[in-house]
């Protein structure tokens, strides 16, 4: 009780002092504790902030690695996992790059595969990830710059002490003055690389600087120029051009035009903005409290040969038996679903005793994150 008393004080402190309006919990150890801990303490003081369970896989194999004690040289093991679940929510491509992509866990049998095969396929998974989203170049770790397509491990590390020396890049052309990246690379990796205070606006976007002078010529059939790159007027306008005519005007490819008139509608567009947010949570749901028939919002946790785990805010995940996926015939249940997904599934039983919950995917919404 006496150790809750500090608790309480302390977690009081850290929200009031640092204007906290969001708090992380792991799903490991304790994590439904620390989640009745933290609803009763919004309850009792009134809080105006919210909380969502963050999945720790690998979190342990990150808090232990060489990448880990570089990053946070001062802080103990399990404070550095702390920090890798709260980094979770604020960037998780960026966070998850640090983990050995199999070190997460998700799914079967990963075990008695080729295990040179499955690195090379995950890999290639996280790279494709990490080029399509894009990379803030000023930002970014070493680990999240070596998936970058053209730069390798020994490059990312040189980036970051051309950073550290010469201060935040104000062009992607600068890129060229870093040790043992020479053009080549320089070709592959800069249509991937974003600064969002860049002196050309253009390099915040995923248009390529072999391109610029396209881009350019295409924002002057739009009336404009290089400096109105941001304006409201240019991205309206940018929609609602037609690319076709503007190819066969310039003399240019259409699937070029195409991309660039996207990047100019939506300059620094991150492609995850689409996504619906995390879910978010102020009180703890009770079995007690459930019924057969009603609809719950959960996360899918994990992706099985039977079926889907879903995190519906109870200490115990709800099952939804491949049988009661989908209307639709599959194969296997990652061709309806993913983890991650966001859905709204339908509460079929209730085993207190057991401690399991069925639920049912047959006649629910589905949002994917």
């Amino acid at each position: 009780q006496h150790q809750r008393e500090q608790a309480e004080a302390g977690f009081m402190d850290l929200v009031t002092r640092h204007k906290v309006t969001l708090v992380a919990i792991g799903n490991g150890t304790a994590s439904f504790e620390t989640e009745e801990f933290t609803a009763q303490m919004i309850e009792k003081y009134h809080l105006d902030i919210a909380y969502l369970i963050v999945s720790e896989a690998g979190a342990s194999v990150y808090s232990a690695s060489k990448l880990a004690r570089e990053e946070l040289p001062d802080l103990d093991v399990s404070l550095r996992g702390a920090v890798s679940i709260a980094r979770r929510v604020q960037d998780p491509l960026a966070e998850l790059v640090k983990i050995e992509p199999k070190a997460i866990g998700v799914g079967q049998y990963q075990h008695d595969v080729n295990q040179k095969e499955l690195t090379a396929t995950l890999g290639t998974v996280v790279e494709s990830c990490v080029n399509h989203v894009g990379v803030e170049l000023n930002t970014a770790s070493p680990a999240l710059l070596s998936y970058v397509a053209g730069i390798s491990g020994t490059v990312a590390k040189n980036i970051i002490a051309y950073r550290d020396d010469n201060g935040a890049f104000t062009s992607r052309k600068e890129l060229l003055k870093v040790a043992r990246l020479g053009p080549a690379a320089f070709t592959q990796c800069a249509g991937f690389l974003r600064i969002a205070q860049a002196k050309n606006p253009l390099d915040n976007t995923s248009v390529h600087p072999e391109s610029y002078i396209l881009a350019e010529q295409i924002l002057a059939e739009l009336g404009f120029d290089l400096k109105h790159c941001n304006d409201i007027a240019v991205q309206e306008a940018a929609a609602k051009a037609d690319a076709s005519a503007i190819a066969v005007k310039l003399n240019a490819g259409l699937p070029t035009v195409t991309d660039i008139l996207e990047a100019l509608a939506r300059p620094g567009r991150d492609p995850r903005e689409d996504a619906p947010a995390p879910l978010t949570r102020k009180k703890v749901a009770k079995l007690s409290d459930l019924e057969i028939g009603s609809v719950v919002k959960g996360t899918v946790q994990n992706v099985v040969d039977f079926g889907v785990f879903v995190d519906i805010g109870l200490k115990t995940s709800g099952l939804i038996h491949r049988s009661e996926l989908s209307n639709s015939r599959f194969h296997h249940p990652l061709d309806v679903i993913s983890v991650g997904d966001v859905i709204e599934p339908v509460i079929i039983s209730i085993d207190e005793q057991r401690n399991r919950i069925g639920l049912s995917l047959k006649q629910a919404k589905k949002t994917t994150v």
